[in-house]
């Protein structure tokens, strides 16, 4: 481990293992990237959880902003290939924006976002209009993310505003990263409807909802109260969701370098520069309590 500006870069997770009983990981950067899992990663979480000696058995709760149930999640990094040893619950955004629309049984509702994302409101009892008709918008991402930017949406935002819509906010990422491209998301969509004067609600990280439910869970797995916060860390890839949403809360965070944020840490598949990230980080608002490239044991 060497030190940065007081922030410990480590080379694997296990330095620091023994400090915690519970990990809520972070999943699109820290254990796949959009195609194929990162090995490294599953087998570090599959580690911690075989840990003895601590007063509570180690879970990990992986916590997601993906606009979908944790169940279509967990289908999903089937197919990239992250082992289920690796982790005991999966909460997403999708879970909390579930519950947030079934408190508005028969609402008009615009989903504003990707078909493939439809699984969200399923069962729920929700009329599906038109942008024009809705009291409601869902927002869980652009229509096409490889080619469409906010700017497409200006007049179709606009006029949700100008009838005093409110949104909920699926997926609260800006961006995700993808064979290194920056994937647009939700939040961008969000964010542009907020400058417009637009109420947004948001569910999942960095908001405070999402934790409560995600340490609720892990305490279930045992029957137990949720554990001590000082024994939580979360992992996570991005600075504005993962290590924020962490210190907000009121846990360790570690964030993965090798992520959202390669390009600006110096960490590309080019150029290895993780011991030259003081400056980067001493100029953000929140920092991590520690940095790792790659979640590895």
């Amino acid at each position: 481990m060497t030190e940065h500006a007081s922030i410990p870069t480590l080379s694997g997770f296990r330095e620091i293992a023994d400090a915690y009983d519970l990990i809520l990981c972070d999943v699109w950067g820290v254990l796949h990237d959009g195609r194929r899992a990162h090995a490294g990663a599953g087998e570090a979480l599959i580690r911690f959880r075989q840990l003895h000696g601590a007063e509570r058995p180690r879970r990990v709760v992986l916590v997601s902003n993906a606009p979908r149930p944790g169940e279509g999640v967990g289908r999903i990094l089937d197919g990239f290939g992250v082992p289920r040893e690796a982790y005991d619950a999966i909460v997403t955004s999708g879970d909390l924006t579930r519950a947030l629309i079934a408190e508005r049984p028969g609402t008009r509702l615009y989903h504003l976002g990707p078909e493939r994302d439809a699984g969200i409101f399923q069962g729920l009892d929700v009329a599906l209009v038109a942008a024009e008709a809705a009291d409601l918008v869902l927002c869980t991402g652009l229509f096409n993310d490889r080619t469409e930017t906010a700017d497409d949406y200006r007049d179709t935002l606009a006029a949700l505003h100008a009838r005093g819509v409110p949104m909920i906010c699926a997926n609260p990422d800006l961006v995700v990263e993808a064979d290194g491209r920056l994937i647009p998301c939700a939040g961008l969509l969000a964010a542009a409807y907020a400058d417009l004067g637009g109420a947004v609600v948001y569910a999942g990280k960095p908001h405070r909802p999402v934790y409560e439910a995600a340490l609720a869970r892990a305490g279930a797995l045992d029957g137990r109260e949720p554990p001590d916060r000082a024994r939580v860390i979360a992992v996570g890839d991005a600075i504005r969701t993962d290590v924020a949403g962490a210190h907000g809360f009121g846990i360790a965070s570690l964030l993965v370098a090798r992520g959202i944020h390669a390009e600006e840490l110096g960490v590309t598949a080019e150029h290895h520069r993780l011991g030259e990230i003081a400056d980067w980080l001493a100029a953000q608002t929140v920092r991590p309590d520690a940095v790792i490239e790659r979640l590895v044991w």
